[in-house]
């Protein structure tokens, strides 16, 4: 049996980690639990679901959203609300779920390769993949850097297309002082505990219409219009009365820690500019970034260490970094066997997926973290 002493120093000794939830003092969530037992209202679009609507609309600058249970199932509901079907343009660069959207709603996914600084779609590979059963495209705002939507809507207008952007990573960011969660027919948001703002697990789905919202609203409830009216085929969405305030006082948080996230970044780049092989992604100018991850491209030749090895040098040391997207989607076994998953289709990304790194990026990183981080590094 380990000693009390021998549990301390492991406890002390626990890893820097890639990720970290925002959370918010606990003496501050307890009076909002003590206010839903009073209510004795735990789901079913309560007090604290609609309070949270209200101000996630007002904080992000949209005119509608829809609060879900998780991210998943925002984008198989998204598809549904759309009536998605056919074929869908989408990319390989991004968290598996963005493609099991698809395969669950019985859509068959095209995949198109992506831009090498940002490694979001690459509009220009998108008219070529088009075909009679194409019905969507369903572009990534990848690490929260916002894709070419313009250029993505002029392409989409062109051939009478839906747009569905995944915006799991872009809570809170803007372009040209837009939020990038109002372009497109719906933008699908993630709140699971990994991301900036979080209601423990949860997701949301961005409209621009109140008629819309209403369907969106009966599909995430079992397509129940009223107690007596089912209008859809529905599934059950919800998000409870406990995650929704969990969210709210997470909120008032969220400034904070983003702003951190933007120091914790500056450091980075401001050692890693000098190493030589080890590069990252810029900011964009006219964006406002919510510093969501911090991505780096390791150059083999150059730096001296593949991306893998680096990966498990910091691991040994005690430093959690992810490989973030590795392996692609189109590389996994339901996948592999498109098309248009071949790796000479996709050249880009699959190189990306070799050579990216995400190094820990959260609220809760110290100078020191970062010190220990930069040092393994360099």
């Amino acid at each position: 049996m380990k000693s009390i002493e021998n549990f301390t120093d492991a406890f002390i000794a626990k890893p820097i980690t890639v990720t970290s939830p925002l959370l918010p003092p606990l003496e501050e969530f307890i009076p909002y639990l003590e206010d839903i037992w009073k209510r004795n209202w735990l789901t079913n679009n309560g007090y604290y679901h609609q309070q949270l609507e209200k101000a996630l609309c007002e904080y992000l600058g949209v005119k509608y959203i829809s609060l879900f249970a998780n991210g998943t199932l925002a984008l198989i509901t998204a598809l549904q609300a759309l009536r998605v079907t056919g074929e869908v343009i989408t990319t390989p660069y991004s968290f598996v779920a963005t493609t099991h959207s698809l395969c669950w709603n019985r859509i068959k996914p095209v995949f198109v390769d992506v831009e090498p600084q940002s490694l979001n779609m690459d509009p220009k590979r998108i008219v070529a993949a088009i075909t009679p059963q194409t019905t969507a495209i369903m572009p990534v705002h990848v690490y929260g850097t916002p894709c070419k939507v313009e250029q993505i809507q002029e392409i989409a207008d062109a051939y009478n297309l839906k747009v569905i952007y995944d915006a799991a990573h872009a809570f809170g960011v803007k372009l040209n002082g837009n939020s990038i969660l109002n372009f497109g027919d719906l933008s699908i948001l993630s709140f699971h505990a990994t991301k900036i703002f979080s209601t423990i697990e949860g997701g949301a789905i961005i409209c621009h219409d109140e008629k819309m919202k209403r369907h969106i609203d009966d599909l995430k409830n079992f397509g129940f219009r009223d107690e007596a009216t089912v209008v859809a085929t529905g599934i059950n969405a919800k998000l409870n009365e406990v995650q929704s305030a969990f969210g709210l006082l997470s909120l008032t948080k969220i400034d904070n820690a983003i702003e951190h996230r933007k120091w914790v970044a500056e450091e980075y780049k401001k050692i890693l500019r000098d190493v030589e092989g080890i590069t990252y992604i810029d900011n964009i100018t006219n964006v406002i970034h919510n510093y969501a991850y911090f991505p780096i491209f390791v150059d083999a030749e150059v730096y001296g260490l593949t991306r893998d090895e680096l990966y498990f040098k910091l691991k040994e040391s005690g430093v959690l970094s992810r490989r973030y997207f590795y392996p692609l989607i189109s590389n996994f076994l339901p996948y592999k066997g498109l098309s248009s998953a071949s790796k000479e289709n996709l050249s880009v990304a699959n190189s990306a997926a070799d050579k990216v790194i995400c190094l820990p990026m959260h609220a809760s990183l110290s100078k020191e973290d970062l010190h220990k981080i930069i040092s393994i590094i360099k």
